[in-house]
């Protein structure tokens, strides 16, 4: 006889995985880089944007695949359109090196490769949580930040909704 206080430890039957199973495409997956950053302009007007590559088969993306190019003000538009539309908790973006402004550094300033490069994988961390949220997945800020070639800043805030059928 088997004492209900104690825990049945036995292991569920589960199917073996054949090759379809651990090779074929995942369910769900949405993929985000941020990469190939390209500094343009000159003197104050100089900035660098970077490549922002999605791949995904959720059904909420009208496209599965999109590659547009953003710069870190595009990155602190979606964050502040996200906190003032959306239920979920923004994470930070990286910080916006004020000091790296100042002149007369001895390195690039804003446009050093370290820099540019700690930058890149912080906003790459950025876009993949937020866009991983099932949340802002429904948000048309993220749907026009990953997939449309240029931000309208005066779009109508709202929500995005996936019909079956």
């Amino acid at each position: 006889m088997t004492d209900p206080s104690v825990a049945d430890t036995r292991r569920l039957n589960s199917k073996p995985q054949d090759l379809t199973d651990a090779y074929g495409p995942p369910s769900n997956y949405l993929e985000i880089d941020v990469s190939d950053p390209q500094t343009v302009g000159v003197g104050r007007n100089r900035y660098t944007n970077y490549e922002v590559r999605m791949r995904t088969n959720l059904p909420i993306f009208k496209l599965k695949e999109s590659c547009v190019r953003r710069r870190y003000s595009d990155f602190e538009w979606l964050k502040i359109e996200l906190e003032r539309d959306s239920k979920i908790v923004v994470p930070s973006l990286p910080g916006k090196a004020l000091k790296r402004q100042l002149p007369f550094r001895g390195d690039g300033g804003l446009f050093d490769e370290s820099f540019v490069e700690e930058r890149r994988s912080g906003l790459e961390q950025f876009i993949n949580r937020i866009a991983g949220h099932p949340l802002a997945q429904n948000e048309r800020c993220l749907h026009m930040f990953l997939q449309d070639e240029s931000i309208d800043r005066h779009y109508i805030p709202g929500k995005l909704y996936y019909r079956h059928g």
